[in-house]
């Protein structure tokens, strides 16, 4: 971690956790190619249960994360026995939150459909297919915890083999369920919750035959204080972003629903597709945020400020490509998910308009990724707190207004500009820092971490 060349080291990491985030985006990617062919209402109910699978997300991803970089500064100090700890809490606190949003949910499943956007005609294929998936709530985020984690340790390619087998699955039971069982939308969503919990078998496998230097027992659960705060504290920035993105979505929901299902159809495939390209670089960035935390716990900041930069620009130049070719063939693309001319109209355009900021997510992503991996959580959740909150829920409400259908299709492709120059000053006094880090005592200490020689001997 602290003596490879840090291009090495990352794209090493990233490339099973590139790997594992574009096939967990293909779970929703896949449902809503396939829930296409049954009608545009089907087509935007998976649009609005998006939000709920956020939902079932948010609490695993924060806990995930937040228990992610914590193990990854315990193993960079050796402290492994206090690391299983903190993976041991965080599953079974997760795995108790899951279970209390699946009873919530499935009784007040009618309101919530409509709290999250669906329209009367949208409604009924919602609850059919949000209803099925929140049975799968608890091993769903559970699995976030136990993938952020064994990526923590450095064990990238088992969460890839989990994510992807869960995913291939999805992939080959959607049309079986769908078509083949004339099961409808009802059969995306039951493909998706037995594909997932053969994840989370899969993933739970490696810490019971102990393929994992980390372990997962109810007699490692750690009711302290100072546990809480680590796990909590470093994920809440991913909280709050996957908080304000359940809010836009809503909000998105709402605003394009005025407009009818092939609005709400459009913009939930064009949603789909941005997540999917989105996914790559969140799984490169993933690569580089172990590199982050370990380095900065061991005194090597200046390989903090290399490893940003190298993943700022290979990230930049992947959605360079990308976004390039989806605004040339941006109705084609709309096509493969819905082959209704109205839809496409209004989601080629969206999708055009996104494109032409989408490469800026790149900065933005890594400088939120690397605040909450060297512990600075304030910088991370106000960044995270930017782009589909403060920056996008104002911007969507008032050009809804003003632009009508136009300013909808427009609001992601400014909040994603506006964010971007928000980033630049936040993140610019740090890799000042890390670019000239301080000078060793004449001990050999870094200030606040300890030895430099212990660390690259440890290391």
């Amino acid at each position: 971690m602290t003596t490879e060349p840090v291009s090495k080291l990352i794209t090493s990491l990233a490339t099973p956790t590139i790997m594992s985030m574009l096939v967990s985006a293909f779970y929703n990617t896949a449902d809503t190619y396939f829930v296409g062919k049954i009608n545009t209402s089907a087509t935007g109910a998976v649009g609005i249960v998006f939000s709920l699978m956020i939902i079932i997300q948010v609490v695993g991803i924060m806990i995930g994360v937040g228990s992610g970089s914590y193990i990854a500064r315990l193993l960079g100090k050796r402290q492994a026995d206090r690391a299983s700890r903190a993976t041991s809490t965080a599953f079974f606190m997760v795995i108790a939150w899951g279970i209390g949003l699946t009873v919530l949910g499935e009784i007040f499943l009618d309101p919530f459909m409509r709290l999250l956007g669906s329209t009367e005609t949208i409604l009924p294929y919602a609850k059919s297919y949000g209803g099925i998936i929140l049975l799968g709530a608890p091993y769903m985020a559970a699995s976030f915890v136990m993938n952020t984690n064994l990526r923590s340790e450095g064990n990238a390619l088992l969460a890839m083999i989990g994510i992807v087998s869960g995913a291939v699955v999805n992939i080959i039971l959607d049309p079986i369920f769908i078509f083949g069982f004339r099961m409808g939308i009802a059969g995306a969503a039951t493909a998706t919750i037995i594909s997932q919990l053969i994840s989370f078998l899969i993933l739970l496998s490696h810490y019971i035959r102990r393929r994992s230097t980390l372990r997962i027992h109810p007699k490692n659960i750690l009711f302290e204080k100072e546990m809480f705060r680590e796990i909590l504290g470093s994920g809440l920035p991913s909280f709050f972003r996957q908080s304000v993105a359940i809010l836009a979505a809503i909000i998105l929901n709402t605003c394009a629903g005025v407009y009818g299902d092939a609005a709400v159809a459009g913009m939930s495939v064009v949603n789909r597709i941005i997540l999917f390209l989105g996914s790559a670089l969140i799984g490169f960035g993933q690569g580089f945020q172990p590199v982050a935390a370990f380095n900065y716990a061991a005194g090597f900041g200046r390989r903090v400020y290399d490893a940003f930069w190298f993943a700022v620009k290979t990230g930049t130049v992947f959605l360079l490509i990308f976004s390039t070719a989806a605004c040339i063939f941006a109705p084609q693309i709309i096509r493969l998910f819905r082959n209704d001319p109205e839809v496409i109209r209004i989601g080629a355009l969206a999708l055009r308009l996104q494109c032409v900021t989408f490469p800026f997510s790149a900065f933005i992503v890594m400088s939120n990724m690397m605040f909450q991996y060297i512990g600075k959580p304030a910088k991370a959740s106000l960044l995270a707190l930017s782009r589909q909150g403060l920056v996008f829920i104002p911007v969507i409400m008032i050009l809804s207004q003003v632009l009508g259908l136009r300013g909808i299709q427009m609001s992601q492709a400014l909040s994603d500009g506006t964010t971007f120059l928000i980033a630049v000053p936040l993140t610019a006094g740090t890799l000042k820092v890390l670019k000239n880090p301080e000078p060793l005592h004449e001990t050999g200490e870094i200030p606040g971490r300890g030895s430099l020689r212990d660390c690259t001997q440890n290391a």
